[in-house]
């Protein structure tokens, strides 16, 4: 029965009460639905509207995104974070295109398969594009169901996450599995909210018991803490004649297919001055003709795993050393054209104001 009441009582709130607006809701086409997923994957809202956008003016068919340059979408992402999203994004692209003749998969088990996308994001474009009664799974979803149920079992376990989705599926809509997917995501961002739930405004206070407990601040239990990883970036921006030397990440590692300067990470904060620099490039680097142009203030950029620290040392070289053999040297009017991570962007934006 109390099934039965949160399913109707949200059903109701979304049609009389729910006020969100995006670009994205009621969208029928499974390619629009798919952008704007993996757009909003670890991206706020807010955040991820620009974005989406962009991307469906400058891409409006699978067809034009699976053939730009490479180059280009990265362009287009910068700034949004977890490039690996970006770069799953084209090689699904060009998979729908290429291989499945521009069709998008109508069905959940193939939407799955496709790079980048987890039973979250298959489950949004199976219900959303295709009425498929397939119940949506994210942090809005188990927060409003732990809080309403009461239930303390950790959202990030392995039996926790078994335990939500199929209780999302058990409550889903079944007539209308799209309405009540977008409606329980709504739900969790505007009223049942992580800090400062709206309970005064909550249709369904009359059967949470996370409210009638009052847990629901204890509300949902994650068995994980995040430990996040601390990084110190010393960027060497190297500048010959008109250019600036750069080269391409390719590691396994933030930022991959994204540019950079000349690198030096270290564990701790590096205490750059004149000295210090001098001693750098002559005894690592074999630079010895140069001139120290300027230290930048500290930049710090807060991922989710990490924290970066960093700073921009500029020298003017007069010949390129062996160090940079492998790094382009690049007009300094392209670097507008060219994706850096946004901890680079931010600084060549103070440098250019």
């Amino acid at each position: 029965m109390i099934s039965k009441h949160f399913t109707e009582k949200l059903i109701e709130w979304h049609l009389d009460k729910n006020k969100r607006v995006m670009p994205w809701k009621g969208e029928k086409d499974p390619y629009k639905i798919w952008i704007s997923e993996i757009i909003l994957q670890q991206t706020r809202v807010e955040q991820g509207l620009e974005y989406y956008n962009k991307f469906i003016l400058r891409y409006p068919t699978v067809h034009l995104l699976a053939n730009a340059p490479e180059e280009e979408i990265f362009k287009m992402w910068e700034g949004l974070g977890y490039y690996s999203r970006c770069k799953n994004l084209i090689s699904t692209a060009k998979n729908i295109f290429f291989d499945f003749y521009g069709n998008f998969p109508t069905t959940f088990e193939g939407i799955l398969k496709l790079k980048g996308v987890g039973p979250y994001t298959a489950a949004a474009i199976a219900s959303f594009a295709f009425g498929l009664p397939h119940a949506v799974v994210d942090g809005n979803v188990t927060r409003v169901l732990s809080r309403y149920f009461g239930e303390s079992m950790p959202i990030d376990s392995t039996s926790g996450k078994i335990y939500f989705t199929q209780l999302a599926n058990e409550l889903l809509y079944k007539k209308d599995p799209a309405q009540f997917n977008q409606a329980i995501m709504d739900f969790g961002a505007t009223i049942c909210k992580p800090q400062n739930p709206l309970c005064n405004d909550c249709v369904m206070i009359d059967q949470c018991v996370g409210y009638k407990s009052n847990i629901v601040e204890l509300l949902p239990v994650k068995e994980k803490k995040l430990i996040k990883k601390k990084r110190w970036l010393s960027y060497f921006v190297f500048k010959l004649d008109n250019g600036v030397f750069i080269k391409k990440r390719t590691e396994k590692d933030i930022w991959q297919n994204l540019h950079e300067f000349f690198l030096i990470e270290s564990k701790k904060h590096i205490e750059w001055d004149n000295k210090s620099i001098n001693e750098y490039l002559n005894s690592k680097l074999n630079i010895y003709d140069f001139e120290i142009l300027s230290v930048s203030e500290t930049a710090v950029q807060q991922l989710t795993h990490q924290t970066l620290e960093g700073e921009f040392i500029t020298i003017r070289i007069k010949k390129v050393p062996k160090c940079l053999d492998k790094y382009m040297l690049v007009d300094f009017e392209q670097l507008d054209k060219i994706a850096f991570p946004r901890f680079i962007t931010s600084h060549l934006e103070k440098v250019n104001d």
